[in-house]
């Protein structure tokens, strides 16, 4: 066994030989260094910068044990097959789950990677680092995405992104598999609250921003995101993950692509490729989506890795070739350069190979594959500075960022309901705090904390649950008594003046997220109903990875939506129920009221529908949201009155605080085509921002979108065309105000 030993400050690697290296000479302009490389290689030496292995292949029992390094599979993996790069999934982390614990396995591995490397070449270390460092045990952990989304704030998310980038590159990773881009279109699939709306914009604005966040972070170390999971993962045909999907060509270019475009055009130099089929089509073996959009379409010029396993499944599950080198050439000809793969394949490496020799892959294909991987190196400054400094690791990960995390949790929190004022709760009362999720860390965190379904039984992580949040932050006089038993909550309630009920999912990840049917258990219906029949005020706290049809519990004098908000999430409930923070979230997707209505999201197509709930139904629409203080929206003009396809469009709105308090107003603005000769929404989005207002105060925002976003596919139901600007008439909205202008 090897063991893990410190390794100390960075170190660089040896200055360029006089024989000529280029590659090694950190000034000489990359595209040199690659090729430089890239001719010194051997067809293995090639084929192992095509491989990302998951870091428990390299320990234990070399599969799925983790544990000590095991050198005889180091040897296989890093020194026989010179593999590329190694990750850790979910749950794959050190013995001892500490920053400087990580720092030192990856070091380790990138210390046996180079000194078995023939030609000094480094690997390049992944994590799914998807809301925070979330694998490491102390790391702050921020809301997930849909939360985030609800905060109609990308700035904030991108702040997110910059505290995950220091995170991940003090412990030596410097390949994040995050953002998503993919849109939430369909309650029922296990990966929903992965997402950051069912809106292309506001999905789209938000990914580009995490992009920004961790590629431009301020470590001193640079981290490659990767954009994913290109391209229409979230719509499953039955809601169920990974099930193949069907889409119409003027769906998938209209709705769906823009999301992942954004994120691409803010510099990502990754991208991840949907597990999934499109349209009966593998799309890791999808020539289209990897090289005739991404590349050819988008002028993307970094690696398309593949996501878990999924080469070896257009072999095993998709059937759409006989054997394994058959399926990496197929991946490999679409568009993909790297394959990330599961500990326990061993076999990769030799069918790439042979793939190669049978002519299935040419060596002109191979060298750009490769080239790309050696590009991504370079960039990241790997042959320079291959390890981090293991004694600054636990400082900069350890409870780092917790006042941004309350900021983001607090303003990912969607107000949906206050009857009679029931909120804020005033100083003084006696409150009765209940609920399956008031005092759980793991369901608050969600999937993909510590382990890959959520934090494992008998982990504790730091952190504040919302019943802690309660009690610690209540304003002077206010007795708050937790009761976790059901029926003792609904005798305690009889004398109190207020219950909060916290009620919501467990947390799960992927497929065994997936539930058919998205709506309140009924053993936590029930208990709200029992609480409400006492006669005080409820106050129900959802939290959950999706919205919940609540039934019984629907109709609460008080309800906020608090989605999976990390380890300051109870400090963040306590501020906004409280008073202290003034609530602005809006809701990044639609909620629906009764089952059987998913998928659902408010660009439905208008038609001659008949029966109950067919059109555009929700029990909240998309954008709901409350506050504690009153806001006007009016006065909408735009710049022009006419305009061409390729403008960009200026509109100038008023908004005002009617209230009595300061807050922030989400100020969305929508445009309808009242003629199209295709099918359009009865609104889009094309602009937002937030404005921060004082009580009275008035302002005239300026908001400016390119008139691009009013292109849709024409053509008929083939939509073989590509997306334009149609010429006519349209209706901008913000509030109740609306403008026209005419596209010529």
């Amino acid at each position: 066994m090897i063991t893990t030993a410190c390794v100390g400050f960075t170190v660089t690697s040896p200055a360029a030989a006089d024989k000529g290296e280029v590659y090694l000479r950190a000034n000489a302009p990359v595209q040199a260094r690659v090729q430089d490389l890239l001719k010194r290689m051997t067809l293995d030496e090639k084929v192992g910068q095509l491989e990302q292995i998951a870091v428990n292949r390299l320990l234990g029992d070399c599969t799925w044990s983790g544990g000590d390094f095991n050198e005889a599979c180091m040897k296989q993996v890093l020194a026989d097959e010179a593999t590329g790069s190694i990750l850790s999934g979910g749950g794959m982390g050190p013995k001892s789950n500490t920053p400087k614990d990580w720092a030192i396995m990856i070091n380790t591995v990138q210390r046996y990677a180079l000194e078995h490397s023939r030609l000094r070449v480094p690997i390049v270390y992944g994590v799914d680092a998807v809301h925070g460092h979330n694998n490491v045990l102390g790391a702050t952990i921020f809301p997930h995405q849909i939360g985030l989304g609800a905060a109609w704030n990308p700035a904030l998310t991108g702040a997110t992104a910059e505290s995950t980038q220091r995170a991940v590159a003090a412990t030596g990773a410097t390949w994040n598999f995050a953002p998503v881009a993919d849109l939430a279109r369909d309650q029922r699939w296990g990966r929903y609250y992965e997402t950051y709306s069912e809106d292309p914009l506001l999905a789209g604005e938000n990914a580009a921003a995490a992009v920004r966040g961790l590629e431009n972070g301020r470590s001193g170390r640079k981290v490659a995101s990767s954009v994913k999971h290109f391209a229409g993962y979230s719509e499953p045909s039955n809601g169920h993950d990974r099930v193949p999907g069907d889409m119409s060509m003027r769906y998938l270019q209209d709705t769906i692509l823009p999301s992942y475009k954004a994120a691409v055009d803010a510099g990502a130099l990754t991208v991840m490729v949907n597990s999934g089929a499109v349209n009966g089509v593998p799309a890791h073996a999808s020539h289209y989506l990897l090289t005739d959009v991404l590349r050819n379409q988008w002028r993307f010029k970094g690696v398309v890795i593949s996501d878990w396993n999924d080469v070896l499944s257009l072999q095993r599950a998709y059937h759409v070739v006989n054997d394994y080198p058959g399926a990496i050439a197929a991946a490999v000809n679409a568009g993909v350069d790297m394959a990330m793969l599961p500990p326990d394949d061993r076999t990769f490496h030799a069918s790439a190979v042979d793939a190669v020799k049978r002519g299935l892959i040419s060596q002109k294909r191979l060298d750009e594959a490769v080239g790309r991987v050696l590009w991504l190196k370079f960039t990241l400054g790997l042959f320079e500075h291959p390890y981090v400094d293991e004694s600054k690791a636990d400082a900069a990960v350890l409870g780092t960022d917790k006042d941004l995390a309350r900021k983001a949790a607090t303003e990912s929190m969607v107000l949906l309901r206050n009857t009679g004022g029931v909120l804020p709760l005033a100083a003084g009362k006696r409150i009765v705090v209940t609920g399956p999720s008031a005092d759980s860390m793991a369901n608050q965190t969600g999937g993909w904390t510590i382990g890959w379904q959520g934090i494992p039984a008998g982990v504790t992580v730091p952190g504040t649950t919302i019943a802690q949040g309660l009690k610690a932050g209540a304003p002077a006089g206010t007795d708050v008594a937790y009761v976790p038993d059901g029926a003792e909550a609904v005798n305690r309630a009889k004398s109190a003046d207020a219950v909060v009920v916290v009620v919501g999912e467990k947390p799960g990840a992927e497929g065994e997220s997936d539930s058919p049917r998205p709506e309140l258990a009924a053993d936590q219906q029930q208990l709200v109903a029992s609480l409400q029949a006492t006669g005080v005020p409820v106050v129900l706290v959802v939290v959950s990875g999706r919205p919940l049809v609540l039934g019984a519990a629907g109709n609460t004098a008080g309800l906020l939506a608090a989605w999976l908000p990390g380890t300051e999430g109870g400090n963040a409930v306590a501020d906004l129920l409280y008073g202290k923070a003034n609530p602005s979230g809006r809701l990044p997707v639609s909620w629906p009221k009764n089952l059987g209505n998913e998928p659902m999201y408010y660009q439905q197509l208008p038609g001659t529908n008949g029966g109950p709930d067919s059109g555009y139904s929700p029990a909240f629409a998309f954008g709901a949201g409350l506050s504690y203080t009153s806001y006007t929206i009016g006065n909408l003009t735009a710049n022009r009155s006419q305009i061409r396809p390729g403008d960009t469009v200026g509109v100038d709105v008023t908004v005002a605080n009617t209230g009595s308090r300061a807050g922030d107003l989400v100020v969305p603005v929508y445009v309808s085509q009242p003629v199209s000769a295709v099918l359009v929404p009865a609104k889009r989005l094309v602009a937002f921002t937030r404005v921060t207002l004082a009580p009275g105060q008035s302002r005239t925002v300026h908001l400016t979108f390119p008139a691009s976003r009013l292109a849709v596919t024409p053509g008929d139901v083939n939509g073989a065309g590509a997306p334009r600007v149609e010429a006519g008439s349209y209706q901008l909205s913000a509030g109740d105000s609306t403008a026209t202008f005419t596209v010529r």
